[in-house]
């Protein structure tokens, strides 16, 4: 966890249409670009392995991370309701509603946009898999229209304790959001997070869609006629996931991902008639992730220009999609000035701040691969920017080059994704991780027993963590790899989730990339 110091798949014949157009540029990339490629489809595979090391409740069957067994069995036991199951967000075992439901918005958008390249890099199943087991959990949290549990566990008393989550002994207490104590942020994003997942099961599941839907459109109605911010209601979740952005963004998103899920005009109208008031157009951002999600926004807004049937409403959308042009271009360091654009370290990557940095990496490289595919769905050859045209292969260059930095490329020739490559880190701020396995001891580890015995220890942790995303190196590309260094070497569901679909994209693209040496 992070405790905060403020803190619809493209069809296969549209890749064949475009195939002679998109050669010339996909020879481009892969063999002018300046960081080598890497083996994309097995870092797909690893990090989809991650959301089975990071599930709580009883694990099913099919369970391929086999360090981990059942947790948090009892979870909401004694508010007399099931919240067994979902995501513990990071190295430890609280279960944070707001950064869980992003994971899965995230999960959902990566199939939504990737999900052909990720079905030929045969990792469809498991993406679906990943999205359900959040999904299950809350439509259990959701037990009636305008109630939402919203975090089991707290912080504070997690801190305490370093044990495996099979041997909890933490407080396992439920927090939720209602009408006396609302919580519009986290009722929006797990709002959005059912309704883009809504579109991932609408063909394979439809039964299970139209529910999800249900929940979404009832947590949505429920966030806006009831507003406040949720760690306002729920007190414990301040030091740890703080909505600095409020909620005006998550009303947004979800109605945005609403209009999406099911074309109901009424959804669009309130993302129309909210723009300025929402901050939709009004925010000039460099930063998305589990708080901001204006940027997102911003994009899918622009992605709405591609259909005649919005032109209507084309003055407010293009206010959107200037908007999100401005962070794109704030990725590529395109704007007027320094405090208008990212930072980077000396080796590349965006830094934004200290803690848990990558999460915004892999953010920024999703949005800026997919604002290169808008590009081209729009037949448009470059993006204004303040400095210069960015065009689109420009555009693809910069989300691989962070891909890339990420899995290897970098001055330390680490991969920050953990199990890839012949270097990553090994002592990862992960209490299941480096305390021996259940399944290996079943032996009780108490509270403080973890901290004398393996916390401390200098020796990499037993269990490896495949496919976590660290927080990653400072702001030099200098990189700590030990425990206690909970900034850079503890991971979390969200730093991971916008990588599946890139990894896909990318895998697809090298592998064109050898099609067209080979007929060449």
């Amino acid at each position: 966890m992070m405790m905060m110091n403020i803190r619809t798949p493209l069809p296969v014949s549209s890749h064949n249409c475009c195939f002679f157009i998109l050669s010339f540029f996909i020879f481009f990339i892969f063999t002018k670009s300046t960081t080598p490629s890497h083996n994309y489809s097995d870092a797909l595979t690893k990090s989809l392995l991650y959301f089975e090391a990071q599930r709580s409740g009883r694990l099913p069957y099919n369970q391929r991370v086999t360090w981990r067994d059942n947790s948090g069995l009892t979870d909401g036991l004694d508010q007399g309701v099931d919240l067994v199951g979902g995501y513990y967000d990071a190295g430890d075992h609280v279960k944070f509603g707001l950064p869980m439901a992003y994971t899965v918005t995230m999960l959902s958008w990566s199939i939504i946009e990737y999900g052909d390249y990720i079905a030929r890099a045969g990792e469809l199943e498991h993406a679906i898999e990943a999205i359900k087991w959040g999904t299950d959990y809350f439509i259990k949290a959701h037990t009636s229209p305008n109630v939402l549990w919203a975090e089991v566990g707290d912080g504070d008393t997690d801190h305490y304790c370093w044990q495996r989550p099979e041997d909890m002994t933490t407080s396992r207490q439920a927090y939720k959001i209602d009408e006396n104590n609302p919580g519009s942020d986290l009722a929006g994003e797990t709002a959005a997070a059912m309704a883009a997942a809504s579109i991932v099961f609408k063909k394979t599941n439809p039964h299970y869609s139209h529910l999800l839907l249900h929940h979404a459109q009832q947590l949505f109605e429920f966030g806006d006629k009831y507003r406040g911010k949720y760690d306002e209601s729920v007190g414990v979740v301040k030091n740890y996931y703080t909505s600095v952005s409020g909620y005006k963004d998550e009303l947004l998103w979800a109605a945005m991902w609403l209009y999406k899920a099911t074309e109901n005009q009424g959804y669009l109208s309130y993302v129309i008639d909210n723009a300025d008031l929402l901050g939709g157009i009004g925010w000039s951002i460099t930063e998305f992730s589990w708080d901001v999600k204006y940027a997102g926004i911003q994009v899918l807004a622009s992605q709405l220009l591609a259909d005649e049937k919005h032109t209507k409403h084309k003055d407010i959308l293009e206010q959107y999609k200037s908007k999100g042009e401005y962070y794109i271009c704030s990725c590529l360091n395109k704007n007027n000035g320094t405090k208008n654009n990212v930072r980077f370290t000396p080796g590349g990557l965006i830094y934004i701040r200290q803690w848990n940095n990558m999460q915004y990496v892999s953010s920024g490289a999703f949005l800026t691969m997919l604002y290169s595919d808008l590009l081209q769905k729009w037949k448009r050859k470059s993006l204004h920017c303040h400095e210069k045209e960015v065009t689109p292969q420009e555009l693809l260059e910069f989300s691989k080059s962070q891909v890339d930095y990420i899995l290897g490329s970098n001055p330390l020739n680490m991969s920050y994704l953990v199990g890839f490559g012949p270097k990553f880190p090994t002592r990862v701020h992960h209490r299941g991780a480096s305390i021996v396995s259940y399944k290996e001891n079943k032996g009780f580890i108490g509270c403080t027993q973890g901290y004398d015995n393996w916390y401390g220890s200098s020796d990499p942790n037993p269990n490896v963590v495949v496919g976590a995303l660290v927080g990653g190196p400072n702001h030099n590309d200098q990189f700590n790899d030990k425990r206690g260094n909970y900034m850079q070497t503890e991971a979390c569901t969200y730093n991971t989730a916008p990588l599946v679909g890139i990894f896909a994209k990318l895998d697809y693209l090298k592998n064109e990339n050898e099609v067209l040496h080979f007929s060449y």
